[in-house]
């Protein structure tokens, strides 16, 4: 990332190029990366064939958290332990840079050294858009915005929201790897049913994080669920209930992987991982 974000030719104005350096460079799990990565090694091909696309994917999720943050979002002041990029920078910058990086994605994902098939690379950003706009992230991100509004959503109101607001680019991020090692479809199927369970997981344990994590942990503020008084697994399972939960979709995440035996034991350490982070 550091070097398709690096601007040699020094056209970029410096405060953008900054804040976006700052917000894509200074933390984070990099997960949705990691998943196209290792989607992509199920069928033997490396790292530094899909590198572009990963990078393409995480400027998507960092852009997104930039405008999360946002005061007229989720109004966060700490983002990986650090100040949040309007913070740091200031509103207008944080909206320029968030702006800016969701289109570098495209940018990257068009470029032919992502994929020497133009088609695959139309595939990819087809499928970039739909899961990061308005059938994808961004609609669920407006779901979520109204959820706050209100404390009697139902669980599978909630579950569509995150499948929408977290989910779609973890179902992105798998889907992508198989598209670029040109997966059987069936092979694609088994990777969808497991990042649909691993979407859900992440939010869950995201609402349990929120409701029992350390902050200074988390790098982030807790707590403001509840305070808002918003419908979450949490507040709809309880504690021990969104714990239970979580230990399903950890399994049937799992489970999902059978058909790749070992070769899919480092996807199945990212369910493990999702349900037992910290942060």
């Amino acid at each position: 990332m550091a070097e398709i974000l690096a601007d040699r030719a020094g056209v970029v104005p410096p405060r953008l190029a900054d804040t976006m350096r700052y917000s894509a460079l200074g933390g984070g799990k990099r997960f949705r990366p990691f998943l196209l990565i290792e989607s992509a090694r199920l069928f033997d091909l490396e790292a530094d064939r899909v590198l572009n696309a990963a990078c393409a994917l995480e400027f998507v999720h960092c852009y997104s958290l930039m405008h999360d943050d946002l005061p007229a979002m989720d109004n966060d002041d700490l983002r990986h332990g650090q100040p949040t990029a309007h913070l740091a920078y200031d509103e207008a910058t944080a909206i320029l840079a968030g702006d800016a990086l969701l289109t570098l994605a495209f940018e990257t994902l068009s470029h032919p050294a992502t994929h020497p098939d133009a088609a695959v690379r139309a595939e990819l950003v087809l499928d970039l858009a739909q899961s990061a706009g308005w059938r994808g992230m961004a609609g669920g991100q407006m779901l979520d915005l109204a959820a706050e509004t209100t404390s009697q959503a139902s669980l599978t109101e909630i579950a569509r929201i995150q499948s929408l607001k977290t989910g779609a680019l973890i179902d992105y991020a798998c889907r992508a790897g198989a598209t670029l090692a040109a997966a059987p479809e069936a092979d694609k199927s088994a990777l969808e049913s497991y990042t649909r369970a691993l979407g859900l997981a992440f939010q869950v344990a995201d609402d349990l994080l929120d409701a029992e994590g350390d902050a200074a942990v988390v790098g982030k503020a807790t707590g403001k669920d509840a305070t808002a008084g918003k419908a979450t697994f949490v507040s709809l399972l309880g504690l021990e209930g969104a714990r239970a939960k979580l230990r399903e979709l950890e399994a049937t995440a799992v489970t999902a992987l059978a058909p790749f035996g070992e070769s899919a034991r480092t996807l199945a350490a990212a369910a493990n991982f999702v349900a037992n982070r910290r942060h």
